[in-house]
Parts: C-alpha cells; structure tokens; sequence
C-alpha cells in the first residue's frame, strides 16, 4: 500500500507551522497507524531529515499519550479506537491523508503532532483526587456500593485523558473530560466528603485553562476513544448547581 501524507509540520510553539507532503511506501495493511508512521520517519532519518513528532506510549489505548487528527477525525475515522489502535487496513492504496495535532487555545503545540495537555492535568490537581480518610477496609461480603453508581463511575473512570473531546468539540470544552473525572468519584461513597468543592473547583480550573463552554454539541461524545456519554455533563452540571446552592446557604 502506498500513501500520501500531508503532516503538519511545526517547528515549536511559536513557529507557524505548515503542512508537508511526504509518501508512505510499501505499507503493510496490518500495521498500526503509529508504526506506518516509525516507517515513514526511519526513511527521514535515514535521508538525513527530521522525524515527525508524536507521542506514544502504551500502544495498546489505555494511556491517553496519542492523539491527532486524521483527516479531520480525531483519532481517526473508526469509533472507539485510539491512534494506536488504528490498523492500515482502514485506508486504501493511494489515499491522501490529512494529519494535523489537536486545535485548542488550551493545547498549544510543542512540535509537529505533540501538544502540550498540561491543562487537563491542571483541572484533576484541584479536585480529582480524594485526600480525607475513608475508614478501614470494608467485610468482603459487604457492597457497599450500589451496583448502579458503581457502573456509572467504571464506566466514567475508563476516560484516558487524551483530549480527542476538546479537539472535536468547534468551542474546545473539556466539559466531557471533567464531567468524567468528577463523576467517577463522585459516584461513590468515598468521594462524598468532598463532593461539593471537588466539582467547584475543578470547573473553575477548566474554566482558568480558556477551554471553552459545553454548547451540547455531541462531537465529545462521537470523538471519545472509550465512548463516555455526554450524560455525565449533565450529572456534571446538576452537581454543581446544588454544591453552589449548599455552598450559598452556608454563607447566609
């Protein structure tokens, strides 16, 4: 299989940047996305050029470290898939492709693909963590959790923090991703001591970070590698509403 690449090429924050055509030869159609692009860098360095940027870690979608657009699609034009779990048996011999790095205020890029997500880390330093003490270990034979809100925040707790939501979002909100890290423990008993100031503050942090506002848009939901559902920005919003409500009563 034989592609082109248009890549955008970008030398540091605050360079320009452009795109840059290159052709992928010789493609296996088993390969993964990043290891079409491994090929297309060893013929870089080989030739003497600069290898594209990307970052990558675990290659098995669980880190949240990749992340671009590719013809316009976050991660890709699959659902559900990470980068690294795109395969090349998606495209067909003599594609074009499209590959440019997330587009948000709150993501500047670093270099070509790379984009600098220190934001998301941001808003989870101010509340997404729990830090009173929760007691000892519950008996083996109790559940103490009811099964519902157990799933909910499984399922919320599956977000990688890759920032495909902000990248497919046309305002760039986060409102997916910190709705998914508030929920997953804020759903459990564990997390409600500090319910009311973990949902303030980490809205007020993104709010800091020039994400911009949730529009109910549904692209976050379309982009998101592990499909969390856009219900948890309304379970956001409704936990917020009553931690400003309690929080105004106490000040009375």
């Amino acid at each position: 299989m034989n592609l082109t690449l248009h890549v955008w090429r970008q030398a540091n924050t605050s360079d320009d940047g452009q795109f840059v055509t290159y052709r992928a030869e010789n493609i296996n159609e088993h390969m993964s996305f990043l290891e079409m692009l491994d090929t297309v860098n060893e013929k870089l360095i080989t030739e003497g050029g600069d290898p594209i940027a990307f970052e990558h870690d675990c290659r098995e979608g669980i880190c949240g470290s990749c992340g671009f657009m590719i013809n316009g699609e976050p991660h890709g034009p699959l659902p559900g898939t990470t980068v690294c779990q795109l395969h090349m048996r998606v495209f067909h011999d003599g594609d074009e492709v499209w590959i440019e790095p997330w587009r948000a205020t709150a993501f500047p890029v670093i270099k070509d693909l790379v984009t600098d997500r220190s934001a998301l880390d941001r808003i989870v330093q101010a509340g997404g963590y729990i830090s009173v003490r929760t007691g000892s270990a519950q008996d083996a034979n109790l559940v103490p959790v009811p099964k519902e809100n157990a799933d909910l925040a499984m399922d919320a707790a599956e977000c990688i923090g890759c920032g495909a939501c902000v990248a497919a979002c046309p305002n760039a909100s986060a409102m997916l991703f910190t709705s998914a890290k508030v929920a997953h423990l804020g759903l459990l008993p564990q997390g409600q001591p500090e319910r009311d100031i973990r949902v303030v503050e980490m809205v007020h942090t993104q709010d800091e970070e020039h994400f911009g506002h949730c529009t109910n848009h549904g692209a976050c939901e379309r982009a998101c590698p592990k499909l969390i559902s856009t219900d948890y920005i309304a379970l956001l919003n409704r936990h917020l509403r009553q931690a400003k409500f309690r929080r105004a009563g106490d000040l009375i």
